[in-house]
């Protein structure tokens, strides 16, 4: 009986207890619950001030369980790339500081932009799968001359074209002083060079040269004098006008012939 009373903390009076020593007892026990108090108190105010940290005044995106990637970024589905990298900045600007919101906006960017990506890779495909169907059902002689052709890199045709670009450019400056015969042999000297480098035969690549060369001079000759003299300058020449003809006809020879 003397501990169920020391346990309950209760103000009994008893002839084997003094009402002074329940007193006691009963503030050691208020005492000995107090840190439990104060930690649960704590606890609170850091969760209240985490919870606070996290959401806080920062305005959340309301449209964080739309499914549709399009309606969630507020653009049209037949929208362009420009618009949706705009909806996403002008989001991920106004609900900057909030985690769920902005892994939300940048979910379905990345979504729109890897169906973006898909859609130009399967284009390719079907491009390059159409073309290939094409000279499949092309004329045999078609084919033969399709085998004497070969598409090298942009960064080689660009490199080549401004050679010859500047050729052109060259004889047309100089025009009024004397013929493109000095222009006209340093492309036929690169235009072999180049041969040279892709069939590894320097004879085959001097008969190619001359062959696009006279091929080009012929064509010119024919081409020009139908072209209204009104059209012209008064200082070019049909030799200035044909090494023009022959400048290209060098440039696709040491270009896309194998």
């Amino acid at each position: 009986m003397s501990s169920s009373l020391l346990l309950s903390g209760s103000t009994v009076s008893s002839s084997f207890i003094a009402p002074s020593k329940l007193s006691l007892v009963r503030n050691s026990n208020k005492t000995s619950l107090l840190p439990f108090r104060n930690v649960s108190r704590s606890f609170q105010s850091v969760r209240c001030s985490v919870d606070s940290s996290y959401g806080g005044n920062v305005p959340t995106f309301p449209r964080t369980r739309v499914w549709d990637p399009y309606k969630r970024l507020g653009v049209s589905p037949y929208a362009s790339e420009e618009e949706i990298w705009a909806s996403r900045n002008f989001l991920l600007q106004q609900y900057a500081g909030h985690e769920r919101s902005e892994e939300s906006i940048e979910g379905a960017f990345e979504k729109l932009l890897m169906s973006s990506f898909i859609r130009r890779k399967k284009s390719k495909i079907n491009l390059k799968t159409r073309l290939k169907k094409k000279v499949e059902e092309s004329p045999p002689w078609l084919k033969a001359l399709l085998d004497f052709v070969e598409m090298p890199p942009m960064d080689t045709i660009f490199r080549r074209l401004f050679l010859f670009a500047f050729m052109g450019g060259w004889s047309i400056m100089n025009s009024a002083e004397g013929g493109p015969a000095f222009q006209v042999a340093v492309s036929l000297a690169a235009c072999v060079y180049f041969l040279n480098e892709k069939t590894k035969s320097l004879g085959r690549a001097c008969l190619i040269g001359i062959g696009a060369l006279a091929a080009g001079w012929f064509c010119g000759s024919i081409i020009i004098p139908m072209i209204p003299t009104f059209l012209i300058q008064p200082t070019w020449t049909l030799e200035l006008l044909t090494s023009l003809v022959a400048y290209v006809f060098l440039f696709l020879s040491c270009t896309f012939l194998k």
